[in-house]
This record gives C-alpha cells, structure tokens and sequence, in this order.
C-alpha cells in the first residue's frame, strides 16, 4: 500500500499496517484502563453518597479516551516527536474523566475525596473557579496517575479530571458545538454572547449555592491542596 505525504510518499505492507495499528491500540488501551481506574473509585464515592449521606454531589460522570486522529492532530499541534514515549511524557489528556457537581463547592469537594486516596499522585491543578479563563469558563481541571496493574507489571496512568457544575457543563457542550460549527472561526458577536451566557451560569451557580446553604448549612472553607 502507498501512503501519500505531504513530501513525498511512502510504501507500506499489510502486516506492518496491522502490526502499527495493533501497537497504537495496545498504547490506548493502557490509557484505558487508567479511565476505568477512576471512574470506578467516583462509583463508589457516589454509591457511598446515595445509600448513606442525604445528599450526593455527583449529577453523572462522563469519560472518554481519544481517538487515534485526535491523538495525531494534538501531536502534530504541539509540534513533538510521535514516538509513543514522547507521547507518554508530552501528553497527559490522552484519557479524561469529567464529573459533572451540583455546586462549585462540590468540586473542591470531590477533588479532595478522590486526591486524598493514598494510590492517587495529582501531577497537575488548573483551577478556572478561583480565576476563570477569559470567555468565562469556569471549572477544576486535574491531572492525576493512576496505577494499572497490567500481566507485565504495574505501571502509572495519567488521567485528566474535570470537575465542573451542571450550568457550565450545558455552557461548555454549547461551546464547543459553535466553535465545531465554526471551525474555530467564530464570530465577534457569539464569542460575546459566550462570554455573556458563562457569566449569566456563573451567577446561577452562585446563587444555587446561597439557597443550598440556607437550607443545609454553612460549609468549610476551601483550600485546594496538591
């Protein structure tokens, strides 16, 4: 098979094309079972909550590992080498968890409980709640690693964690979908109505939590530790 290039092009057999895909599965799959690490561990958390707390900070729990041509795409913008050990040390977002709260307070909350977890190593805290980015987004960004325990031996995963409310999780799907439908070119006017509607959802959440503290009482404060 003839692969063409951007100089040139290149030929491949059909056994080295199986052979590259199955390493580049093999690759992903590591990644994988580090996202089922943790959905599990955020299982339990919630478990515990429904069955022995009166309330549960956890509204559901997404996942995803990328693909194949979002993995290429991202290498070729940061401009690294593509070998699978320059991929393992330059990229920690290959596999992502996002927890979707009920309140900002939540995340901390949950970002705590599932940190403090003594196989838990957070490599990386981006906290867009205590200095949100400049269209509004506001939410808890973490990289953490994981152990896997694999045939040939245990070996660590990183894994980013989203926590983030229910109003900027809709704000941040509509987001995405215009910037998609733009191809990132987007108009002056909705980059505005954006920034506009993230801090519309910013008060909602600030509000929603006025009245659940009213109801269930003052919290602690917070102090993210990493």
């Amino acid at each position: 098979m003839t692969i063409p290039l951007d100089d040139g092009q290149i030929t491949v057999s059909a056994v080295e094309l199986r052979a590259a895909r199955d390493e580049l599965q093999r690759f992903l799959l590591e990644y994988r079972f580090g996202m089922q690490e943790i959905e599990t561990k955020l299982s339990i958390l919630r478990d515990e909550f429904l069955l022995m707390h009166e309330y549960n900070p956890i509204e559901h729990v997404s996942s995803r590992v990328k693909t194949p041509d979002s993995l290429v795409d991202k290498v070729r913008r940061k401009g690294i080498d593509p070998g699978f050990e320059s991929i393992r040390a330059h990229i920690t977002d290959i596999a992502g968890v996002r927890v979707t709260c009920s309140f900002t307070a939540d995340a901390y909350r949950l970002f705590d409980l599932l940190t403090q977890q003594d196989d838990i190593t957070v490599r990386e805290v981006k906290d867009y709640i205590a200095a949100p980015k400049p269209n509004g987004y506001k939410s808890l960004h973490a990289i953490v690693e994981v152990p896997v325990f694999l045939s040939t031996g245990p070996m660590r995963v990183p894994v980013e964690v989203q926590f983030r409310t229910i109003a900027m999780d809709f704000w941040a799907s509509l987001e995405h979908k215009i910037y998609y439908k733009y191809d990132r070119q987007v108009p002056g006017r909705l980059i505005d109505e954006l920034k506009d509607a993230a801090d519309n959802a910013a008060a909602l959440d600030d509000r929603m939590e006025r009245l659940h503290r009213e109801l269930h009482g003052p919290r602690p404060p917070h102090t993210l530790r990493v």
